[in-house]
């Protein structure tokens, strides 16, 4: 039975749209006045100051931050050896955690409170600790992060920069962004900041230098036999290293002498002690500070040893990437084309440059591997990665680590290269959540093996997320245990008999064990000299 009110009246005419769009304006307008707010605000716009001349370099400090610690001071070295002044910034903290919420925008994932607060943080002191104005501020400073794009809030992080340096009254404060995408053509060279190939070269150079002494440490730190041992030789090898980058020297004569100061730190490799391959969201696993929770820290001392992934294997998935589509692009039918502008040899170009771009990576690693001590380590080979996330997670889904989340876990588990797998990542981190809590559930089942634990961030829940790691270390030590025990029987040893194996190396810092099976101290038992 219909309601009388529903019935149409078939004699009353029907509202015209232009009335009701008139009816609804006057609302409005009525509304507004009501309100106190008749004028209508204007949305906020980025005049995206970028100006940087060469006049102004002597003149101008560059700041800079995001990789971990030791990277972004051995890049504030290598860029004053090209005429540079750099300065780096401390890690973020949930000081700037708090600061980059204060003047962001709502709803923005972790990293980018902690970036953006952390530099409104500086530039706070220098104005009310320091007594330099804002005006000042702006001229003598400028901020320098990586533009990227994807399905990720990380290609508007330049312009929250902005956005949060205006409200905190930083108006026209420079921030300059490099595409991770273009490679060495990023506009005029003539630029205060020329981006050139050797600039772009000490870059690469101090990022792979900053991994090598990152994996050392995560490497010896666990095995000390003093602690806080490894961090004061460590702290030694980051000055000699930086002495030769600011001069724009080799770093091979530094390396040798680390090497010897690296090989006093004594270490007992017989601990059986989990190991966890830490990987996820590209900040959220570099950063060392609160805006993961201090997760590598955290790990080692709850007894774990940390597998990081080195920033070197994001420069080569960037490098891979390039070849991977240039390779697809030459199976396409193409109009001929004129020879006189070679546009035909462009594709086949752009893969040679990849091509030996990638070369020129691995074998710089290489060489600085060796010469250091760095042993029996491997850089990720993307080929393998992508092929082992074949049939789970598409190569050309590009945003976050793509394909590598899901093929970093499947070769952890195939390879026995961990008891424990973390990924971490920023709260509502829509690529990298996808995977962890969508993709990585499909790959549990088909790897029963996979022990597998997605952490998520948001500058709050330490408490939260090291009770749920503390729970997944039982597990990954039972593993270790059981993997220890194991060697132990098939090397016909017993646990009291250990303390009586005379192989000297179990106590150099700078040995590491081939890799066998997960655990280091099940390795070094595989590796054992018994003569």
């Amino acid at each position: 039975m219909s309601h009388p009110q529903s019935q149409t009246n078939p004699d009353q005419p029907l509202l015209d749209l232009r009335d009701i769009e008139t009816q609804l304006r006057q609302y409005e307008a009525q509304e507004r006045t009501r309100l106190g707010v008749a004028n209508k605000p204007k949305p906020w716009v980025d005049p995206n100051p970028q100006q940087f001349t060469q006049a102004q370099r002597p003149l101008t400090t560059i700041l800079l931050g995001g990789l971990t610690q030791i990277q972004d001071r051995f890049m504030e070295a290598g860029l004053a050896s090209l005429g540079y002044r750099v300065k780096a910034l401390d890690c973020p903290d949930n000081a700037a955690m708090q600061i980059g919420k204060e003047f962001g925008n709502r709803g923005q994932c972790n990293p980018t409170y902690f970036t953006v607060g952390n530099l409104v943080k500086y530039l706070m002191d220098l104005r009310d600790n320091k007594g330099l104005s804002a005006e000042e501020i702006s001229q003598q400073y400028l901020f320098v992060t990586a533009g990227a794009c994807g399905p990720c809030r990380f290609g508007t992080y330049i312009t929250e920069y902005r956005k949060a340096l205006t409200d905190a009254g930083f108006n026209g404060f420079r921030v300059l962004s490099f595409k991770t995408t273009s490679g060495i053509k990023q506009g005029d060279q003539k630029q205060g900041l020329a981006m050139t190939p050797w600039f772009f070269f000490t870059v690469i150079k101090c990022v792979i230098l900053g991994d090598i002494i990152n994996l050392l440490a995560y490497r010896i730190r666990p095995y000390e036999q003093q602690a806080g041992a490894t961090d004061v030789a460590l702290a030694q090898c980051r000055e000699l290293i930086c002495q030769r980058l600011r001069l724009g020297k080799s770093v091979i004569p530094a390396l040798w002498k680390s090497r010897k100061i690296l090989a006093h730190v004594k270490v007992n490799r017989l601990q059986p002690k989990p190991k966890v391959c830490i990987i996820g969201e590209f900040w959220a696993m570099t950063t060392e500070g609160d805006g993961n929770y201090h997760l590598q820290r955290f790990l080692e001392g709850e007894g774990a040893e940390c597998d990081i992934q080195p920033v070197t294997n994001w420069i080569l998935y960037l490098l891979w990437q390039v070849i991977h589509d240039t390779r697809r692009t030459l199976g396409l039918k193409t109009r001929q084309q004129d020879h006189k502008n070679k546009t035909v040899a462009a594709p086949y170009r752009r893969l040679y440059m990849a091509k030996l771009a990638y070369w020129a990576v691995q074998r710089i690693f290489g060489t600085f591997a060796r010469t250091i001590g760095l042993s029996h380590y491997h850089l990720s080979d993307m080929n393998e990665l992508a092929q082992l996330s074949q049939g789970f997670y598409q190569a050309e889904l590009r945003g976050g680590e793509g394909h590598l989340e899901v093929g970093k876990l499947i070769q952890a588990v195939k390879h026995h290269k961990a008891h424990l797998v973390i990924s971490v990542k920023p709260f509502g981190c829509m690529p990298s959540s996808g995977v962890s809590d969508g993709v990585q559930s499909l790959i549990m089942e088909k790897f029963p093996d996979a022990h597998f634990l997605p952490v998520e961030t948001s500058g709050d829940g330490a408490v939260n997320a090291h009770s749920r790691i503390q729970m997944a270390l039982h597990k990954a030590r039972q593993k270790c245990q059981a993997e220890f025990n194991t060697v132990l029987q098939q090397q016909g040893l017993e646990t009291t008999t250990l303390t009586s194996l005379k192989d000297p190396r179990f106590a150099q810092a700078l040995f590491y064990p081939k890799h066998q099976v997960a655990g280091t101290a099940a390795n070094a038992l595989l590796n054992l000299n018994r003569s």
